[in-house]
């Protein structure tokens, strides 16, 4: 396979097939009793993970069986790993050697070895005996080598490389800046193992409340036809337009990757037809290839799924569901519309011809997209409407009558689907393209919107967990797949019901087969950085490598961020999305916060996860191991290496975006009321817009050198307003530390002082700094605002000395890095107190003034070289 792309040949749908089988559902599908039994064995635990989410769960499931469910969910996980997934490139794919029946046992034995001695590891107080301990280590060897078989070498390699650090960290021939004490084998295999720290830890936990559960709404949703459905609808509005294929790939992706956990996946199910068509109109293999990454890979950032990364940013971050969705939206969108924009402007220049024979109206294509959403987003928002007259009309039935009101809609919908034929895939290869004709398909797919609405209603409206959520959305496409295929029969007046029946049934038993299988990657990769959490909670490793980031920036705050965007696309290299989200999160996050508070910038967590999440996966994206381009290009049949350095181009603002969030988190919606929100969402499309046509050499026609940089910098403005204000006038406005009680009792309520703390490191004892910042909330003179938050100073002639916070208050984990014990006190060096400023939205007049200008001339040198007059 590999000699085919490098010589350029595309691959055929069963290679495709084979690809993305091999990367994420499993290579080997065995015939006869053994196949059958995989399908059973995939389908229950695909029905169990539906039980467990459910809101009977208690009832019907043990409480052990609940209170162990990680283990459950990896046995079956590492037991379809070793049977789906060939240990070499020449092992049989048609049928299991006696060895992979061997591991697959004995690994599911390892897997449920917690759930099955729970009583006697409960007794030593979750330590592993020595019994305990070799288990644990044959747990791990055996988890490492699905991992390989699975997800390949990467994720095993740094997951070994990690416990390795464990075992010979203290070794003297380790640098001494990463040396540790070092753990015996049966601490380290209590702590990775055993307890909850390490494989059965909290990405683990996520992967079995939440992300199997979405993963299979995806699975069942494309089962029934919603997939097929998108990429029609989005030919449909956009493929006429000039470069129109690349757009509805674009939007078609941006749809499945809403629900997709994979992006190599979402590659090949909607580039195998949008390629082709793309190639038609005059983009080249490595151009077609990079747009179906971009888009592609772009959909692991678009809430509501994210390729499992919002689950477990709500763990991680501690903050709701909805809040990390909320903040990850307005950066998806418009890096969205920036991609869209990048292959509108790669059509102007080469003045791409349109497919078919429509006549074009961008205007009326703008406004009709637009409306479809403003419509969807009203009804997900006006759902709570009669579902609130139905608990104030019947209080105890409520439930009751949703769901009958529900199934109302569908069969409506079902009834206006039967009336317009079924949707069959379209050929991309086929002599005449014959673009679908919104208005003539619309209907026949309206009924899949119910379950996503139904997902939105319980997750934004009711704000249920994610994992009940996707367990009514995912109870509603049950239904779906059963009936949906005997009730178009019946409207239809056809007399094959039975049958129709039936192949709804295959269908749902497919889907939930799919579901499983594609859960297996997640699963093995959320347990096997699982180890490397541990590592890092065990060893402490994260803060050498906030030294090590520290040593290399020389303290230069955008280089530090620079350098950890660098890391975690080396730590993201060839690891699925769940997994180098863990990896690179784990190690680096409280890199930034560190290292941004040491150098006076305060950045709330989720900034910092989302900072980098976006990094880790461009991995997918970047040579030599981007594994979505090389999927790319075994589908357009170009150069894998050209394809991801011409992805990477077109997701220059998928890198930019971090770094303006990181410094504005108005892009992330925190702390923005609803008429900021909106004046935040128009101001940076304009940006992303402006930065897209800066970088891509082309606004109304093709740019001066000039021009280009003059744009980039207009979206640097526009992006970072509070930049250029600060300039003009000082944020804020220096006071004498030992002040600081006079300056918090004259401060007013919701204003908010920032301190410098220096003082001796308790790991090092070198003198550092941090920056903090004193909300002003309650009532009371400056000694009560600093007790209420749990400080307690003392001036000593013109030093202002800070005590050990106690445990339990606000700042008793940010000071923790501190040594108060030592010779040299931990002071209050420096207190700044908001000053008086105009609001930074004045800048952004002068700054559209700019862009007008820019317009300006670029419209006539246009007209002339077109030969208007001016």
């Amino acid at each position: 396979m590999t000699e085919d792309k490098a010589k350029g040949r595309a691959l055929s749908e069963e290679e495709l097939q084979e690809l993305v089988a091999a990367s994420d559902s499993g290579a080997r599908n065995p015939a006869g009793a053994v196949g059958k039994m995989l399908a059973i064995v995939a389908v229950i635990w695909s029905l169990f993970q539906v039980v467990l989410a459910s809101p009977l769960s208690n009832v019907i499931l043990p409480g052990d069986i609940i209170n162990n469910s990680r283990q459950i969910h990896l046995a079956f996980a590492i037991f379809l790993a070793f049977m789906a997934y060939p240990a070499l490139k020449s092992s049989p794919r048609h049928y299991i050697p006696i060895q992979d029946w061997i591991f697959a046992l004995f690994a599911t034995f390892t897997a449920l070895y917690g759930y099955i001695f729970y009583d006697k590891i409960v007794s030593n107080g979750g330590l592993a005996d020595d019994t305990d301990k070799w288990f644990a280590l044959a747990g791990l060897l055996l988890l490492f080598e699905a991992a390989r078989r699975a997800l390949g070498p990467a994720m095993a390699i740094i997951a070994t490389v990690f416990l390795a650090y464990v075992f010979f960290g203290s070794s003297d021939w380790v640098p001494d800046v990463i040396r540790w004490k070092g753990a015996s084998l049966k601490k380290a295999m209590s702590h990775m193992w055993t307890t909850s720290e390490g494989v059965f830890g909290i990405a683990l936990g996520v992967s079995t409340k939440f992300v199997f559960l979405f993963v299979l709404f995806g699975a069942l949703l494309d089962k029934a036809g919603a997939g097929n459905y998108f990429i029609k609808m989005a030919f449909g509005a956009l493929g006429h337009l000039r470069g129109g294929p690349a757009k509805a790939a674009v939007v078609g992706s941006a749809a499945t990757g809403l629900i997709s956990g994979s992006s190599i996946a979402n590659v090949v199910t909607t580039g195998t037809f949008t390629i082709p068509l793309m190639k038609r109109v005059g983009f080249t293999s490595e151009q077609a290839g990079s747009v179906e990454v971009a888009s592609s890979v772009n959909g692991q950032i678009m809430p509501p799924v994210m390729g499992a990364a919002a689950f477990l940013m709500v763990e991680y971050v501690g903050i709701s569901y909805v809040e990390v969705i909320t903040h990850a939206f307005l950066p998806a969108v418009i890096s969205y519309i920036a991609l869209v924009y990048i292959v509108h402007l790669e059509a102007v220049k080469r003045n791409m011809p349109t497919l078919g024979d429509r006549d074009v109206h961008l205007s009326r294509t703008v406004v009709g997209m637009f409306s479809f959403f403003g419509v969807f987003a009203g009804l997900c928002y006006g759902s709570q409407f009669p579902v609130q007259a139905a608990q104030a009309w019947a209080p105890s039935a409520a439930g009751l009558v949703m769901s009958v009101a529900v199934v109302a809609v569908y069969v409506a919908l079902l009834w206006f689907a039967a009336r317009v034929p079924d949707l069959e895939p379209d050929d991309p290869n086929a002599e005449h393209v014959e673009l679908p004709v919104i208005k003539d398909i619309y209907k026949a797919g309206l009924y899949y919107l119910l379950p996503i609405i139904v997902l939105v209603y319980f997750l934004m409206i009711e704000q249920k967990s994610p994992g009940l959520s996707a367990f009514w959305a995912t109870a509603l496409l049950f239904v779906i797949l059963l009936t949906q295929r005997p009730l178009k029969s019946i409207f239809r007046g056809e007399s094959d019901t039975a049958n129709a029946f039936m192949g709804g049934v295959a269908d749902l038993i497919s889907g939930l087969i799919d579901g499983a299988r594609n859960m297996i990657g997640i699963a093995l990769a959320t347990a096997t950085a699982g180890v490397i959490v541990g590592t890092v909670t065990l060893t402490g490793v994260g803060q050498v490598m906030a030294d090590l980031v520290e040593f290399l920036s020389g303290g230069n705050l955008i280089l530090m961020l620079i350098l950890v965007g660098i890391l975690s696309l080396i730590l993201g290299m060839g690891l699925p999305t769940t997994a180098n989200y863990i990896v690179v999160s784990s190690l680096m996050a409280g890199v930034v916060v560190e290292l941004g508070a040491q150098n006076g910038l305060i950045v709330p967590l989720i900034a910092v996860h989302l900072f980098v999440f976006y990094f880790g996966i461009m991995a997918d994206v970047t040579p030599p191991v981007g594994l979505a381009s090389f999927a790319a290009a075994a589908v357009s049949g170009g150069d894998a290496i050209r394809t991801g350095f011409i992805a990477f181009f077109y997701s220059l603002r998928t890198v930019a975006l971090p770094f303006m969030f990181i410094f504005n988190t108005d892009l992330l919606l925190i702390d923005v009321g609803w008429a900021k929100g909106i004046l935040v969402f128009i101001i940076a499309t304009i940006a992303i817009l402006v930065f897209t046509a800066g970088t891509m050499g082309w606004f109304l026609t093709r740019s001066r050198i000039y021009e280009s940089v003059a744009l980039v910098a207009i979206a640097f403005v526009l992006f970072r307003p509070d930049y250029v204000m600060n300039q003009i006038q000082p944020p804020y406005r220096a006071i004498a530390p030992v002040q600081l009680e006079q300056a918090m009792g004259n401060a007013k309520e919701g204003q908010m002082l920032r301190l410098v703390v220096s003082g001796p490191d308790f790991d090092t004892g070198d003198v550092k700094d941090t920056t903090i910042v004193l909300p002003v909330e309650s009532a009371g003179d400056g000694a009560a605002r600093l007790k209420a938050l749990g400080l307690s100073v003392r001036p000593e002639g013109d030093s202002l000395l800070l005590d050990e916070p106690f445990p339990g208050t606000p700042f008793s984990d940010t000071m923790s890095g501190f040594d108060f014990y030592l010779d040299t006190p931990v002071t209050v060096s420096a207190v700044k107190a908001q000053a008086d400023q105009a609001p930074k939205e004045l800048v952004f007049i002068p700054a559209l003034a700019f862009l007008a200008l820019i317009a300006f001339l670029q419209r006539a040198r246009a007209r002339k070289l077109e030969g208007v007059p001016a």
